[in-house]
């Protein structure tokens, strides 16, 4: 089946838009119409009977819903509709699907606080999205240069209401946020109504916002309603004037903390002198550094004592030791063979040179050495008697 034909099967349906354009031709019964997504870059034209559009007192950017018999050109390859009843949607039933829209972006945590990043204390470059020439552009720009001169800005001026504003807003946010030197983005439009402010509570564009790497700051207005670009916004101003007050210091502030600061320096390293210099003096006027030969006097006798004392305790112990090394010699001479020999004992020895401790060691004729305290002996035996026998 050909697109065409199923189309013609769809009969009449109900489409909900915002009108980007009208056009009512002279001498023609029908007028000619733009409806387009507010939330996505897509549109679609509208043919319907003139008085259609003056019964409801329709204008470009008012939001409507309609009931249309949707046509297709296959040599174009194009849709579009033709209505035969529109509605214009009220501001009530407006705010009825924004707050739906608010209760569902809060359930997925889009306003927690725990998101929302900090502002820098000195941005860069500010990013300024605005509408060209606008009064919120120059109240930005003038009040942040006021406070800090030397503020640069890089500015996309958009449509900030119709239906071209949630796209060209969206747009210009993705090239500031992609822009490595932008240190905050500033979304900024003077007051409203609530249907001149509704792109600025667009679920796209919201969406966007809270998927920014850079903080972003919403400045739209002073209504009693405010967008819900407030709520998803890292900060959230009441106007231009007041953004352009919050995203850079004031220098003139800024100056006197300064100032502040320097003299508190100068009083706290002027205190640490003094008291350094206080103590310094306290041990310089002590009896020890005002006079050192004092001191080294007073210690003299105890040092000539206590040298005194160590040479008697050295002397001393080298007496005892002196004496303790001669009762050793002693004694060590005393029970040495030598001492023996020299007291008339002598030592016998056989010929291969063994002890004779026994008379039975030897035998008749057997020749031995004698070692006596001085010199030798050569002997031989002549006889031996058994220990307790004497030779009669």
């Amino acid at each position: 089946m050909k697109i065409a034909e199923w189309v013609s099967r769809l009969g009449e349906v109900w489409v909900e838009g915002q009108l980007a354009q009208i056009s009512r031709r002279p001498g023609t019964a029908t007028a000619f119409l733009v409806l387009r997504d507010p939330s996505a870059d897509m549109s679609i034209p509208v043919t319907c009977r003139r008085e259609l559009v003056e019964t409801a007192q329709l204008t470009e950017g008012s939001r409507v819903v309609l009931r249309a018999r949707p046509d297709f050109y296959p040599a174009r390859g194009s849709l579009s509709l033709r209505a035969s009843e529109i509605r214009q949607l009220g501001v009530g039933e407006l705010l009825v699907r924004l707050e739906r829209l608010k209760r569902m972006l809060s359930a997925e945590g889009l306003f927690e606080p725990a998101r929302k990043q900090r502002l820098p204390f000195l941005p860069t470059v500010v990013g300024l999205v605005t509408g060209r020439a606008s009064a919120a552009e120059r109240d930005v720009v003038d009040n942040a240069r006021r406070r800090w001169p030397a503020v640069r800005f890089r500015v996309e001026n958009v449509a900030v209401q119709g239906a071209l504003a949630v796209p060209q807003v969206v747009e210009a946010l993705r090239r500031l946020d992609a822009d490595r030197e932008v240190d905050v983005i500033v979304i900024a439009r003077g007051g409203g109504s609530v249907e001149d402010l509704l792109p600025f509570s667009d679920e796209t564009l919201c969406r966007a916002v809270a998927a920014c790497l850079t903080p972003v700051v919403s400045a739209i207005g002073h209504e009693p309603d405010s967008p819900l670009l407030d709520l998803v916004a890292d900060l959230r101003c009441s106007t231009p004037t007041d953004a352009g007050k919050r995203i850079v210091p004031d220098v003139a502030e800024q100056r006197v903390a300064i100032d502040q600061l320097r003299r508190r320096a100068v009083g706290a390293v002027s205190s640490l002198v003094a008291t350094e210099a206080h103590r310094l003096a306290a041990m310089r006027s002590r009896p020890a550094l005002a006079s050192p030969h004092t001191l080294v006097s007073s210690r003299r006798s105890e040092v000539e004592a206590l040298r005194d004392r160590a040479t008697r305790h050295l002397r001393h112990a080298l007496s005892a030791a002196a004496d303790d090394v001669a009762h050793r010699r002693a004694r060590v001479a005393a029970l040495s063979p030598a001492a023996t020999l020299g007291r008339g004992y002598a030592i016998v020895q056989r010929g291969d040179g063994v002890v004779v401790r026994r008379s039975t060691q030897v035998a008749t004729d057997d020749r031995l050495r004698i070692r006596l305290a001085e010199g030798e002996l050569a002997a031989t035996v002549a006889g031996s008697h058994p220990e307790g026998q004497e030779d009669r």
